[in-house]
């Protein structure tokens, strides 16, 4: 018995051990199991089946980046809060430090009634208007500046009420064109009415009687404008020289505006009378009579019937085609009763300089406005009054931009075919 007794206990401790062996590995797996079911609870839902972010953390972007973008857009929002408030506080401040100065400054000044405040408003326009006016007076208005070389000038650009002439813009567009950019022509629209303006109200120091003892003073309008020519000082400001002249008149209105970066300022107003000022037009040429005698037949339908102030000066180089020359000279003075031009024949090679330095010189009846042309330019009227209004005796030297040498391809591409030459350009062109 002792034997079985012996043999039996140890049967039995071993089947309580596998017992509890297995007792604990179920517990392990009932552990495992719920810390698995709390694991999925707690972890983020996406769109998709996965579930584990360490296996499919891919599919919780969306909502993980939607809250950090709001969590940015929240710090930044509390950032441009924090800003807005500190700017507030500056100008506060700014605006305490103003006050502070103003209370300074009344308490230095025994008069702190309405009459000082209007006295230092006065100041400060009177402080404005000398600050323009030293911009006039540095600009090329009222006096001329020392310059290196003629590269140094600043050219001007012409305009009427309709065009504007351009000189920076090569043979890629038309030089003359309406003003595209509206702040261009608002500019211009400007300019003209500021003119109108001066005219119509005079000051006492423009010379100017309100009747001119005839009756009520003249009054002019956008359709008196004849042209008018612009050009800016970068570091000072823009000048203007405008011309207004009445249909059945000789006399111009000549102002002059300058813009100095501010408002527009009057600098002066006057009355030019070209009623009386001859132009001595000077042609050197050697040969080419058949171009002369085109240049004759507009010498004739401008200057002749036209303008009727004009006297030609011819300065003939050599002796071939000279007969022909002085035949073509005659005809025109026997058709036209015009015998106002003198011929100078030089023997020697045709020199341009030479001519015009002798055309000049040929000229023995007192000041006269001289204008260096080609046999091959075609101007108009208009033009020869231009010369008179931009040319000053010992001040002023009127030097246009020729148009020349133009393809009628371009300058003309939008028509079918080129206009008259009458109507080419306005005023000066080469043939």
């Amino acid at each position: 018995m002792g034997n079985g007794n012996i043999i039996r206990m140890p049967r039995r401790g071993l089947i309580i051990q596998a017992r509890t062996r297995w007792l604990l590995v179920g517990l392990a797996l009932l552990f495992s199991l719920i810390l698995l079911m709390y694991l999925l609870e707690c972890a983020p839902q996406t769109e998709g089946n996965g579930s584990l972010p360490g296996i499919l953390g891919e599919n919780m972007g969306k909502e993980y980046y939607q809250a950090l973008l709001q969590e940015q857009e929240e710090h930044y929002q509390n950032r441009a809060t924090s800003l807005k408030r500190q700017i507030a506080q500056l100008k506060q401040e700014l605006q305490e430090m103003s006050d502070k100065l103003k209370t300074l400054q009344e308490k230095k000044s025994p008069k702190i009634n309405g009459m000082n405040y209007q006295g230092t408003k006065e100041q400060a326009s009177n402080d404005l208007l000398e600050f323009l006016h030293s911009q006039i007076d540095k600009a090329e208005v009222s006096m001329g500046a020392k310059l290196p070389s003629e590269y140094g000038v600043i050219p001007f650009e012409s305009f009427t009420s309709m065009k504007v002439f351009q000189l920076e813009m090569g043979l890629t567009r038309h030089p003359e064109e309406k003003p595209v950019r509206k702040d261009k022509r608002d500019e211009l629209v400007e300019v003209i009415e500021a003119g109108l303006e001066v005219i119509n109200n005079p000051d006492e120091e423009d010379g100017q009687d309100e009747d001119d003892g005839v009756g009520e003073r003249q009054l002019y309008n956008e359709n008196d404008f004849v042209e008018g020519y612009y050009r800016t000082e970068r570091d000072k400001g823009t000048q203007y020289e405008l011309f207004y002249k009445k249909m059945d008149g000789m006399e111009y209105r000549h102002v002059t505006l300058f813009r100095p970066f501010g408002p527009l300022m009057k600098v002066k107003s006057e009355t030019v009378d070209i009623s009386r000022s001859i132009i001595n037009i000077i042609v050197p040429l050697a040969g080419r009579t058949e171009a002369f005698a085109q240049f004759m037949q507009n010498f004739r339908d401008v200057c002749i019937h036209q303008d009727k102030r004009i006297h030609l000066t011819v300065v003939y180089f050599g002796q071939d085609g000279l007969s022909e020359v002085k035949s073509i000279l005659e005809s025109v003075a026997r058709e036209t009763n015009f015998h106002n031009y003198t011929l100078v024949s030089l023997n020697e090679e045709f020199n341009r300089g030479r001519g015009l330095d002798m055309g000049a010189r040929a000229w023995e009846k007192g000041e006269v406005l001289m204008f260096f042309c080609d046999v091959d330019i075609y101007f108009t009227a208009e033009f020869l009054n231009s010369c008179r209004l931009n040319a000053e005796p010992g001040k002023k030297v009127f030097y246009p931009v020729v148009f020349s040498l133009y393809n009628p391809a371009i300058v003309y591409a939008n028509q079918d075919l080129p206009p008259p030459v009458e109507q080419q350009l306005g005023g000066l062109t080469w043939k």
